[in-house]
């Protein structure tokens, strides 16, 4: 086991601003197939999940964005970030003046960055590891960015996201065009042109849009 993941985010990422939010910091790789090599190797683990951690995703950009020019959306309200990643959009919306900032990820490694990239940016959020699908802790605002990547995953969480917009919560969906985005339940809320790696993204910048439940 890697003794410090702290430490291996240190060693393998350099903290940049985020391009289309540069108000944040965050521990970046450079490079997504040569991390993801590195994990793997210094785990000792085969088909380890690529690290999500280690980028800037366009849908967590857009929502980043869209709460640092309207800090309203979370001012003084419980903000659940979910399937944070690096902790971008949690990190954003502590920056906006949340009363408080939870993220969540299943990834141990994600986890140790949203520790990380929150002390860079000075910013208090709690991070926890697991599925809170299904569960409602009385978020008053839920984030969740890039989470329709793969069908099951997407109609699971979309559902679960719904029944919380339901029951009263502001719901927000930061998402650059996925295959499952549920456009049919969605409503377009604003769009950007987004800065993106071209590694992972095959361009250099992705049209991504901030969708509410209708």
């Amino acid at each position: 086991m890697i003794p410090d993941p702290h430490d291996f985010i240190r060693t393998n990422t350099r903290l940049l601003p985020v391009p289309h939010a540069p108000e944040i910091l965050l521990h970046v790789a450079d490079e997504a197939t040569a991390l993801w090599q590195l994990t793997e190797d210094e785990l000792g683990e085969i088909g380890l999940p690529p690290p999500f951690w280690a980028f800037a995703w366009a849908g967590g950009q857009a929502l980043a964005r869209y709460i640092l020019d309207n800090r309203q959306i979370v001012a003084g309200r419980r903000v659940l970030d979910f399937a944070s990643g690096s902790g971008l959009v949690g990190i954003a919306a502590a920056l906006a003046g949340a009363a408080s900032v939870e993220a969540c990820d299943i990834d141990a490694f994600a986890i140790s960055a949203m520790v990380l990239n929150a002390q860079a940016n000075g910013v208090e959020m709690a991070a926890w590891q697991g599925d809170l699908v299904g569960r409602d802790e009385g978020w008053d605002v839920v984030f969740a960015g890039d989470v329709s990547y793969e069908r099951d995953m997407a109609e699971r969480v979309t559902n679960w996201l719904g029944e919380l917009s339901a029951r009263g919560a502001t719901v927000l969906i930061g998402d650059p065009g996925r295959s499952y985005l549920a456009r049919d339940r969605l409503t377009s809320v604003v769009s950007y042109q987004v800065p993106v790696t071209r590694t992972l993204e095959d361009v250099d910048i992705k049209e991504t849009g901030v969708w509410a439940f209708r």
